[in-house]
């Protein structure tokens, strides 16, 4: 089953969803916000996209410059501020089997659908 983290407020995330709405296949959304992914799913989820977790980190939002800037974090510290401030989880993201992308342009999505 495919599975999309998204953020209804977000246009690359909206448009990651219609991607994922065109291609017929079945998926289930996870507002990640609302269900906030816990430190071990997001540990799974950093497995899959093989990226370290600061690559999954949306340095720009004011949470992150407010409390994490230039501090030295091991990678469970930035796993655990993740999943205290789920706002700062890139997205969309899109997993598929043991396959995933971040939807950043939204077409890395096509890849993971082999479209």
């Amino acid at each position: 089953m495919i599975k999309i983290y998204h953020n209804p407020r977000c246009r690359k995330s909206r448009e990651g969803l219609a991607i994922l709405e065109k291609s017929g296949k079945d998926f289930e959304v996870i507002k990640y916000l609302e269900e906030v992914p816990s430190h071990e799913e997001l540990k799974s989820i950093l497995k899959i996209l093989a990226i370290p977790p600061m690559e999954l980190v949306r340095t720009n939002e004011a949470i992150w410059k407010e409390n994490y800037k230039g501090k030295s974090m091991t990678d469970e510290e930035v796993i655990t501020a993740m999943v205290n401030h789920p706002k700062l989880i890139e997205r969309p993201i899109v997993i598929s089997n043991n396959k995933g992308v971040i939807g950043r342009p939204p077409q890395n999505i096509d890849s993971l659908l082999g479209q």
